[in-house]
């Protein structure tokens, strides 16, 4: 059995910055990832430059792809009204094919251990250290245990962690297309039971994600029928499916997409990111959030194993209490905030707020969003 410092569970953008402020001091990380880099993902794939100086400070700010720089919200209900607003951070897109194989290359030049290709089955702490054990049955020993593996896994399922128990009613879906559309823009459109993000990411393309009700599929049969029947409903997607050419031979789809609360720490394991907590993606925060969770995290870590008298227990209390007061009021706005879309009153209603009410709209973005750090 390998004994190492640090394993993390899971290399996203949350594991992967963890692993890198971790090994820079001098810390053994081992990351564990299902699956093989490059690859993609679901997501929104625009970050809130409130991770930017941060960022820049690691000298991961991924310059070098020409991010395009976005500082401008559009809002359209179903029905096809719209409006515009300035974002007062703005933030920038990438996408996560190349923002977190960047990170990987630079975590492997660190010196960070990867296993890819494999899945932690179970997690067991026992003797004050974890015995992680992956679905080949390769075992890991470790120290610390960070779960950074994302929206839904295994391990959720073999913790038992609540939010398992309940149904979710959203399913995601990604596409990566070239078309006519603002770089400096990101546009939320709503469509009946959901709504889908557009804006630009590297090399002239641009993402579209959305949510839909969870079992919408199931009414439509397929993607492309759902896309044509309830998306289109709205005339802003209706004219982006109709021109943008997609590049993927099939989108992204994820299932089972669920907003319940969670819990920072579980049985010993530090959760970060989307394994902390999901933030609804009403401007894209959750990368932001990820990158940020694992900038409150790592410090602790380091003094766990630097401090003779800062324990397990310390380690444990002081993340879950920085974690609450960094981002607890903001998945509660975002949940808060999402009933504004989906539905053709609600969301009307949120368009006339940005239409009308500016500062009631400054308002209601700020509270999904972070400061600068």
């Amino acid at each position: 059995m390998q004994q190492v410092g640090v394993v993390i569970i899971g290399g996203g953008l949350a594991g992967l910055t963890c692993a890198i402020q971790l090994v820079r001091q001098d810390l053994e990380v081992v990351v564990v990832e299902k699956k093989e880099y490059p690859f993609h993902r679901v997501c929104g794939e625009y970050i809130s430059n409130e991770v930017a100086p941060f960022l820049q400070r690691l000298g991961l700010y991924p310059d070098q792809f020409q991010p395009p720089q976005i500082n401008k919200l559009q809002l359209s209900s179903i029905g096809g009204h719209q409006a515009t607003m300035d974002l007062p951070l703005g933030g920038f897109g990438i996408s996560r094919y190349q923002f977190d194989h960047f990170l990987y290359q630079t975590a492997l030049s660190l010196g960070v251990q990867f296993i890819t290709r494999k899945y932690v089955q179970s997690v067991e702490f026992r003797e004050d250290q974890f015995e992680i054990t992956l679905n080949d049955q390769q075992k890991l020993a470790s120290t610390v245990a960070i779960g950074a593996f994302g929206k839904r896994s295994v391990l959720d399922k073999f913790m038992d962690r609540p939010f398992m128990r309940k149904r979710s009613s959203y399913l995601a879906v990604k596409h990566h297309a070239r078309g006519a559309f603002p770089s400096d823009l990101i546009a939320l459109h709503n469509f009946p039971g959901g709504y889908a993000g557009i804006s630009a990411v590297e090399d002239q393309r641009i993402n579209l994600c959305y949510l839909a009700a969870g079992d919408s599929l199931k009414e439509f049969g397929t993607i492309k029928q759902l896309e044509q029947k309830l998306l289109s409903k709205n005339p802003f997607l209706k004219q982006a499916f109709n021109n943008f050419d997609f590049l993927f031979e099939q989108p992204l789809v994820i299932n089972e997409v669920s907003f319940e609360s969670k819990l920072p720490v579980e049985n010993h394991i530090l959760m970060c990111g989307d394994a902390a907590g999901l933030i609804t993606p009403l401007c894209g925060n959750g990368m932001a959030m990820a990158i940020h969770s694992s900038s409150l995290l790592s410090p602790l870590v380091v003094k766990f194993f630097n401090k003779p008298y800062y324990h397990r227990a310390d380690l444990e209390r002081d993340y879950s209490m920085i974690w609450s007061h960094q981002f607890k009021q903001r998945l509660w706005a975002g949940r808060n905030l999402q009933r504004l879309f989906g539905g053709r009153w609600a969301s009307s209603f949120a368009v006339s707020l940005v239409r009308n009410v500016p500062p009631v709209a400054n308002y209601l973005v700020r509270q999904t969003h972070g400061e600068t750090f």
